[in-house]
């Protein structure tokens, strides 16, 4: 079901069993798009009101937005995925399968969230080390979020860190180094607090 105040731009392929809420747009065009660029998204989607996908986003089957996300071009997402209540994908992100991303979180580009992590509400990730630098646009560097780590509402990783397997970052934390796989760390700056017992 594609409601009919949604736009839905040239170039999008929807699967089937796909609804697309009030106001939506769908395959965006951004700057220096090339012609024939794709916008695909899965079957069993759920879009809802104000979503604005911007166009060469691949995205796997059983998507689904809360109201307002914002998804810039030529990302890959997985299945199941979830991103909620205005949050902010950038373009050019790496996105595996059964992700959660929690209302109002922000990813910027280059970053890569690897299949089952998870991100709490208001979680800002970050990608330049020198935001004002005459050549910020070539040094930029998201975090890697490996597979099923967890990062608490509120935190904030910067650039280029590595967030290990199975890994828990509580919440308001801001972390500035990589943070080993199955252990917890929490602060600011974040800081080892232990190992996750199975």
């Amino acid at each position: 079901m594609i409601a009919q105040t949604a736009i839905i731009h040239r170039g999008v392929q929807l699967g089937d069993d796909v609804v697309v809420e009030d106001f939506c747009i769908i395959g965006a065009p951004f700057k220096g798009q090339p012609d024939g660029t794709i916008t695909s998204i899965g079957r069993g989607a759920v879009i809802r009101s104000h979503t604005v996908i911007y166009a060469g986003n691949v995205i796997g089957d059983n998507f689904q937005t809360g109201n307002k996300a914002n998804i810039r071009e030529c990302n890959s997402i997985g299945n199941n995925v979830s991103i909620g209540t205005l949050s902010v994908v950038e373009h050019h992100v790496q996105i595996g399968d059964d992700v959660r991303i929690h209302t109002q979180a922000f990813i910027p580009e280059y970053s890569t969230l690897e299949d089952g992590c998870w991100l709490g509400p208001q979680v800002t990730v970050t990608n330049a080390k020198f935001p004002q630098s005459p050549d910020v646009k070539n040094e930029l560097l998201g975090a890697t979020i490996k597979k099923k780590a967890k990062i608490g509402a509120g935190s904030t990783l910067l650039p280029g860190v590595t967030i290990g397997e199975n890994a828990l970052v509580g919440a308001g934390s801001v972390v500035t180094r990589d943070v080993e796989a199955g252990s917890i760390c929490a602060g600011n700056p974040a800081k080892f607090v232990r190992k996750i017992h199975y």
